[in-house]
């Protein structure tokens, strides 16, 4: 979303910015999963896009110019975003177009110079290269069929084919004298340009800080293009990632092969403990990689112990199951293994679960009884409480009078054998548990008793305690863990903790060490309590317990043997050689005295992700060993001093924290703070805080920074917004009467602006919501340029709990914008005058459609409409609501329901749709034109929109195939109602 009018803006990113590109740059990215560069250090949540902020880093440095479509090619060319660039990434990353969908995309003088058409029975063959004589020349053919095909694709397409920017060694030669020409450089490299821009700038190299780094980002990237790099966190879990990002992943190949020896060693050791102990071998051998546990409890209506799964399918690709036959006499159930069982077995056991919606399920008598009954919870003066026994420290497994039991149900073995050939194998073997199974899970339990103190002492294993709060209540609430280690078994805390002790011992280099402990980080991940098992066919495994924000109990879980944690343990990233240079600091934003000409932030502002609960799960395992490594930090998560919520307090810690980085920035820097965009009211508390932190809004923009997930019921607006701010220098008073006339023309000016640098471009910058956003953030320029408004208090804004409805008076101005924007947003070659006659649920519905006919089917943006236009109902519009598959119904859709008096229901445009219906209903035009003409007492007065709306309707015809008839009847209904007579 663009904010700035493209004129005396200081720089790139505050007159333009190549949204859609970059956004589809970020979601290939992030498609990535853990191949992602910085993922394969541990777990952070919500990492932003390096793409993302390299384009952020090369836009506030690059000087706009007088030609902004100039400046727009060039910034391409420098991220390797133009069709140049793109296919550089194409032959970098092996890219090959096969020929059957190469030779759709050439024209017909294309195809017979490259191709051979034969006649086969059944149709043609395509035998390619005819005219190549010599080997070389077939090559060269070969290639400028590839690129001529590449050319014809979408961006979209052409990605699919492409490596990431970032994998890639920078523009072409080429591309290098067209950027040097237009900028007056001389830089064969993206970190001399950097450098170059900076000391033009600066007078030196660009010193880049993130306060709020998480997971490394912004001082990685910035290290990496060759900036001064400093990342800061208040939580050391962070502040250690992002060391890790400079020093590991930045440190180029010669320090990823020392890391990876030293974590070969730790895992050597290990292996060769654990092998000694004998507590992974059977007696055939077999060594274990996977184990299976459940919870079991008595049954409170027959007293029988209920092993509890909500299934007990173990593999829908091994077709392994878990069946549960009842011992009589023991009052307790036996769990048989079975692998290789039919479809109706894995189905049966599917439907088997013991745990259903909630309830405890009993096998034996049959009742249901709710989880909250079992666990004896109780509402008391401090909230919910329950019967279930609060664990102590010394507690490592559960004591035989504890509601919740945990018991072993299955074991997977690997065999190695030897095939015909005299290849070595392995397979797997799913095994019911025996006597000799539960020896060894007494003899893993011994074992741990007997260092258990001692290991904690010496930080082996965590001691700290779970202090409550809205994550960490849960563990607390629902099983009486009280400590972190509850939250591990016996046999996975004797796992972790001698990884963590040969960890500790090891003399070797800092950054192997690091590695190390965050390997021992991610093995956590994935071997703990919390660890759900995966039953999918091909993903038969133990899964990391961060699939999500929680920290969620199980009933049923897995734990990985020694050899199914190597990928968990091994750093696995690609190193990269930083050009510039970079620390970090465990240090809260309001203390930090680092001097950086550029801030890149990404608060907890409005913030989902507890960090500061959620990262002591990591905490736990590493606070010794990480004071020993960083004498000067500090391995306490600081959870009182933590920024989060959005209320009152919230809002004056991050004035101090922001007032801070302002001070720390010289008069010609510029910072840039990214947020999950939302709502209006999210954008007036940012406002707000920076307004009163001396800093003054020139830009804003959206990329589309998030996948679709399946872990998300639902969909969200998938949007970070990058709001761009320099120091406020005037102490201007003004008016609101004043400033809302200033906005108005500011959006408009904005608008027009953008559509400008649009025309003709078959990839626009921007999409359909980029323009409604624009007024957001035009609104916050005017408003942030004055000192103080003659009418507000500043203060007394930041100090006010607002109650459910009530808007601040920044809200009001910017809805007021929104308004304006969407006046002036009119769909192409639809009436101006008739438009703003539109009530907002009609104007909503038609850009609706608008949005469809430009293949826009994400969420996000029918739901951005429906702010701009101010309209909080709009579900009954929706066709489907699916993820990337969103659209709003078409008049066949709607047929004879939502008609009414009022609102939409009773709108012209929704009687135009009926009048569609029936005109298709009927096959008859003037059916159309008389249900108008009889419903509508306002017919003859309003017979211009209609025609108007009618016209746009049928414009759909070649949008989509559910809108093909419906479009024919709205034409023919035009035509009745715009030759009716009266």
């Amino acid at each position: 979303m663009a904010t700035a009018t493209l004129t005396d803006t200081e720089s790139f990113i505050e007159a333009q910015f190549p949204v859609s590109k970059i956004s589809k740059e970020s979601y290939k990215e992030r498609k990535a999963n853990r191949s992602q560069t910085l993922n394969g250090l541990g777990k952070w949540w919500g990492r932003k896009p390096l793409v993302m902020i390299r384009a952020a880093l090369i836009g506030l440095l690059m000087p706009p110019s007088d030609d902004p479509k100039r400046d727009r090619e060039i910034f391409l060319k420098i991220m390797t975003m133009d069709e140049d660039g793109l296919w550089k990434r194409m032959r970098e990353a092996d890219g090959n177009i096969r020929y059957k969908d190469a030779f759709e995309l050439l024209t017909e003088e294309e195809r017979a110079r490259f191709f051979d058409l034969g006649e086969v029975e059944g149709g043609k063959a395509i035998h390619h290269c005819i005219d190549a004589d010599g080997r070389d020349e077939k090559k060269e053919m070969k290639r400028e069929i590839q690129r001529l095909a590449f050319r014809r694709l979408s961006y979209d397409e052409k990605l699919s084919y492409a490596d990431r920017p970032e994998q890639i060694d920078g523009p072409s030669e080429a591309a290098w004298e067209e950027i040097n020409d237009h900028l007056d450089t001389d830089a064969e490299s993206l970190s001399e340009l950097v450098q170059e821009l900076g000391e033009r700038q600066f007078g030196h190299a660009p010193r880049v800080g993130d306060a709020f780094c998480g997971g490394g980002s912004v001082p990685f990237e910035a290290a990496r293009l060759g900036c001064e790099a400093y990342g800061a966190d208040l939580n050391p879990v962070a502040a250690l990632l992002t060391w890790a990002s400079l020093n590991i992943v930045g440190g180029g190949k010669e320090v990823a092969e020392r890391v990876r020896e030293a974590q070969k060693q730790v895992y050597a050791a290990v292996d060769e403990q654990i092998t000694e102990w004998g507590i992974e071998h059977n007696e055939k051998g077999w060594r274990a990689d996977a184990y299976l546990y459940c919870l079991e409890t008595k049954c409170p209506e027959c007293g029988v112990d209920v092993p509890m799964a909500p299934s007990w399918v173990i593999g829908k690709r091994t077709n392994t199951v878990a069946q549960l036959e009842m011992d009589e006499e023991k009052g307790r159930f036996d769990i048989h293994i079975e692998q290789g069982v039919s479809k109706s077995e894995i189905d049966a056991a599917d439907d088997a679960g013991t745990v259903q919606n909630d309830r405890l399920q009993c096998p034996a008598c049959g009742r249901a009884t709710p989880m909250k009954m079992v666990r004896g919870d109780q509402r008391g003066q401090n909230g919910t409480a329950n019967d279930l026994r609060m664990w102590t420290n010394d507690d490592v497994a559960p004591r035989p009078d504890d509601t919740f039991q945990e018991r072993l149900y299955c074991v997977r073995w690997m065999e190695t054998y030897t095939d015909a050939d005299g290849s070595e194998k392995t397979r797997r073997h799913y095994r019911t548990v025996t006597d000799a199974d539960r020896h060894r899970e007494e003899k893993v339990l011994h074992l741990l008793e007997n260092k258990f103190h001692e290991w904690q002492e010496k930080g082996y294993i965590p001691s700290r305690r779970i202090e409550p709060g809205n994550k960490t209540d849960e563990p607390i609430r629902t099983r009486g863990w009280t400590h972190w280690h509850h939250l591990f078994n016996p046999r996975q805390l004797l796992t972790l903790g001698t990884f963590n002790r040969e960890i500790q011992a090891h003399s070797g280099p800092k950054v192997g060490r690091v590695a190390s402990l965050l390997g021992l980080q991610t093995t956590a991940d994935y071997n703990s309590k919390l660890s759900p098992w995966s039953a999918t066919a091909g993903k038969e495994l133990v899964n990391q317990v961060f699939q999500n924000q929680a920290l969620n109990p199980l009933f049923n879980h897995g734990a990985r043997g020694f050899t199914a944690l190597d990928t968990a343990f091994f750093t696995d990233v690609e190193p990269y050689n930083a050009a510039g240079s970079g620390h970090s600091e465990p240090i809260n934003a309001t203390s930090t005295e680092e001097v950086c000409e550029l801030w890149i932030t990404d608060p907890p502002y409005a913030d989902a992700v507890n960090y500061h609960e959620l990262s002591e799960f990591f905490l736990a395992w590493y606070e010794k060993p990480l004071q020993r490594l960083f004498p000067e930090w500090y391995a306490d998560s600081k959870r009182a001093l933590a920024v989060t919520g959005d209320e009152e307090d919230f809002r004056r810690d991050m004035v101090e924290s922001y007032r801070n980085l302002a001070e720390h920035m010289p008069e010609d820097g510029a910072q840039i703070v990214m947020f999950t965009h939302q709502d209006a009211s999210v954008w007036a508390d940012l406002a707000l805080i920076m307004w009163a932190a001396g800093l003054r809004v020139t830009a804003a923009w959206t990329i589309a920074t998030e996948t679709d997930s399946a872990l998300k019921q639902g969909n969200y607006v998938q949007g970070t917004v990058l709001l761009v701010l320099r120091k406020r220098t005037g102490d201007d008073t003004a008016f609101t009467d004043q400033l809302k006339a200033q906005v108005e023309d500011k959006v408009r000016d904005q608008l027009d602006a953008m559509r400008a640098l649009d025309e003709d471009e078959e990839e626009p910058s921007f999409g359909d919501t980029d323009y409604q956003l624009a007024a957001y953030a035009a609104a916050l320029r005017v408003l942030t340029q004055y000192g103080s408004v003659e009418e507000w208090d500043i203060e007394r804004e930041l100090s006010r709990t607002r109650s459910n409805g009530e808007q601040s008076p920044i809200e009001d101005i910017i809805e007021e914008a929104v308004q304006v924007a969407a006046d002036h947003l009119i769909p192409q070659n639809f009436d101006s005058f008739q438009w703003k006659t539109l009530a907002p649920s009609e104007r909503l519905y038609l850009k609706g459609l608008e949005l469809e006919k430009h293949g826009e089917y994400r969420t996000g943006a029918y739901q951005e409409l429906a702010r701009g236009f101010g309209v909080r109902e709009y579900k009954p519009l929706y066709a489907s609501s699916r993820a990337n598959k969103t659209r709003f119904k078409s008049a066949s859709e709607f047929g004879t329901k939502q008609l009414g008096d009022e609102g939409f229901e009773g709108s012209h445009v929704r009687h135009a749709l009926f009048a569609v219906h029936e005109a298709r209903d009927q096959d008859d035009a003037q059916a159309g034109r008389l249900w108008l003409r009889n419903e509508l007492p306002d017919y003859w007065g309003n017979r211009k929109k209609l025609i108007e709306v009618l016209s746009y309707l049928a414009s759909m015809e070649s949008v989509a195939e559910h809108w093909e008839e419906d479009a024919k009847a709205a034409r023919l209904v035009a035509g009745a109602v715009e030759n009716d007579h009266a």
